[in-house]
């Protein structure tokens, strides 16, 4: 298995991916309002998020509406709130098996157990970064898509805001933090039993209990030999009265 500092390293990479993940997903400025042409001179700066639109005036003022309608959402925006939910919660997920599959906790079990564990929170983490992966790919995609658009008006041409760049990041984080995970199974066997983990004081206590436990077996032995042995002793001796 892999190292403990390698684990820990991919452990706080995937939490900074679980983390950035969440604020993209509740972030309203997955696209903003280009300044372009006109739009340069405006007093009125929009965004856009998956579940809201803000505005926000040179005043400093700042207003925003929630989209209640889910049907009256194009398809890549009801495509990138799902995905980005589910991958909130595969993250959160592996957080948790991934903090039994560490080598530094007593909890979770033997090696083996720790290994399946580490095995199924870079299996979470990988899908995750790739939930986060797509929809924040297709939002970019459609924002391009729209301003390269002659027919589009220059007042509603955006661009790509910082939450989709978040949201990125947080897939990067995700991929590298899953695959050290995956890759931390893949060591070698050291013993076929499943070994658990103990406190150095139980482990001692456990040790002397089989040395003493392996000293009654000697004994057993020998006394069992013994005894197999002394009535053909006795039987030989007699014999050997007789015949004299």
């Amino acid at each position: 298995m892999a190292s403990t500092g390698t684990q820990i390293f991919a452990f706080v990479l995937a939490l900074l991916g679980i983390l950035g993940a969440t604020v993209a997903t509740l972030l309203p400025n997955w696209k903003v309002s280009a300044d372009v042409g006109s739009n340069i001179i405006t007093a009125i700066s929009q965004m856009q998020g998956l579940w809201m639109d803000c505005t926000w005036y040179s005043t400093g003022m700042f207003s925003c509406t929630l989209k209640y309608s889910v049907l009256a959402l194009p398809a890549y925006l009801q495509t990138a709130r799902t995905t980005m939910v589910l991958s909130c919660v595969l993250a959160a997920l592996g957080l948790c098996l991934a903090s039994l599959g560490l080598k530094c906790t007593r909890w979770g079990g033997g090696r083996r157990a720790k290994r399946h564990a580490a095995l199924a929170a870079g299996t979470c983490f990988l899908a995750s970064g790739f939930l986060c992966l797509v929809p924040a790919s297709w939002y970019t995609n459609e924002v391009i898509v729209s301003f390269l658009d002659a027919n589009v008006p220059e007042s509603n041409k955006f661009e790509p805001g910082g939450a989709v760049y978040v949201a990125f990041v947080s897939a990067g984080f995700l991929f590298v933090g899953g695959s050290i995970f995956c890759l931390s199974c893949s060591g070698k066997r050291q013993a076929p039993q499943d070994l658990i983990l103990l406190p150095p004081d139980k482990l001692l206590l456990q040790q002397q209990q089989q040395q003493l436990l392996q000293q009654q077996q000697q004994q057993e032995q020998l006394q069992h030999q013994y005894c197999s042995l002394s009535p053909l002793d006795n039987k030989t001796g007699y014999s050997l009265q007789d015949y004299v």
